[in-house]
């Protein structure tokens, strides 16, 4: 019994080391960290429901959604043609092919008008000054915010976009980490440039 307790121990031992998260996400630097988050803010799957304009994106490559699709006054599409007409509850499986609507468990949809979050082509500490002020973000405080970058099931889908698209770049846990880190230093937005 001794001998197999002592072999488990040395089998242990050699084990192979654990994968080393992103640099930023280990970085106490919120600076470093905050970087981590713009990363994944400006990625396809945050850009696409988060564009300068009232049209939203689609595909990796942020074209213009097809269908004229717009907006609306609630960020649910305009009426006769909600975003809940083509995305449902789920992503469709994989032997739809590439190219359908994908879905998710909550109502598919975009910022309001009235709180827009552009994300596309926004500089760091613009990006950083939007996300902490309420006038723009929806009325959320840090709690707010980081429960919605956490557990929204609409952010969440980012990470299990279905079939023919790129998730975000970086893992969930590695953002929620950076997002936490730079909240926890007081949110400090990098200089101007």
């Amino acid at each position: 019994m001794r001998r197999l307790l002592l072999l488990a121990l040395v089998a242990c031992t050699h084990a192979e080391p654990a994968p080393t998260p992103a640099p930023e996400a280990k970085s106490a630097d919120p600076i470093a960290s905050f970087a981590t988050v713009k990363t994944v803010l400006q990625s396809p799957r945050c850009v696409n429901c988060h564009p300068a304009g009232d049209q939203p994106l689609q595909g990796d490559d942020g074209h213009a959604h097809q269908q004229f699709v717009q907006r609306g006054p609630e960020g649910r599409g305009a009426i006769g043609l909600a975003c809940a007409t083509c995305h449902g509850k789920a992503n469709p499986p994989a032997s739809y092919g590439l190219h359908m609507p994908p879905g998710v468990s909550t109502e598919w949809r975009l910022p309001p008008p009235e709180h827009r979050m552009v994300f596309a082509g926004v500089a760091a500490r613009a990006l950083c000054e939007q996300l902490k002020d309420v006038r723009q973000n929806g009325g959320k405080d840090s709690a707010a915010l980081l429960h919605h970058v956490s557990e929204d099931p609409l952010v969440l889908w980012g990470w299990s976009p279905g079939t023919g698209r790129k998730p975000v770049p970086v893992a969930h846990a590695d953002f929620v980490k950076a997002w936490k880190s730079w909240t926890d230093a007081g949110a400090p937005c990098p200089p101007q440039g």
